[in-house]
């Protein structure tokens, strides 16, 4: 089957749970593009977490930087995340849902969505990153989310190599893969 738009896949998942090795590994298997995480170079330049009313601004971003990154590629478009992670962070770190996130992210679908579990090595980053017991509480709401959203979903798990795999399988056996 012949699509015209390139597939944007989605890869959630709580910190340190391997989306972005993921999503370059991808990326570099498929020679496409794929888009970084835009909260970590938030996080890395102004050496803090975002406040409340930033949260919209790192949502709104990620998404600007997929429409960019889609308009550079063919087959796939990897997204390092989505507004679905900012929506649970917000909740988790602020006590209460952002209404204009929440939107965004009920609002913007993909066309897969994988959630990278969280049995690699938890690594702490000094700014962003808080436990191994955040990590696990991040990954059951993720999934309580998602199921509440009615989003489909592939648990990917083990090793790079294995996840790897996991997603080829996935992609080559979806009815929209295409071999070029």
């Amino acid at each position: 089957m012949n699509r015209s738009a390139p597939r944007r896949i989605a890869i959630l998942g709580a910190e340190s749970s391997g989306k972005s090795t993921l999503a370059e590994a991808l990326a570099k298997y498929y020679q496409c593009v794929w888009v970084a995480e835009y909260l970590r170079e938030f996080v890395q330049t102004t050496q803090r977490v975002p406040q409340e009313h930033e949260q919209i601004l790192i949502a709104r971003m990620q998404i600007e930087r997929e429409d960019v990154a889609l308009t550079q590629t063919q087959r796939f478009l990897f997204c390092d995340t989505t507004p679905v992670m900012t929506e649970i962070y917000s909740r988790y770190c602020f006590g209460r849902p952002d209404l204009a996130v929440r939107a965004l992210a009920h609002s913007h679908t993909y066309d897969l969505t994988l959630v990278t579990a969280p049995d690699t090595p938890w690594v702490a980053d000094g700014i962003q990153r808080v436990s191994d017991q955040v990590r696990q509480d991040i990954h059951l709401e993720l999934m309580r989310t998602l199921n509440a959203m009615g989003v489909q979903y592939s648990l990917i798990t083990g090793s790079v190599a294995e996840r790897l795999g996991q997603v080829i399988a996935l992609l080559e056996a979806s009815p929209h893969y295409e071999c070029t």
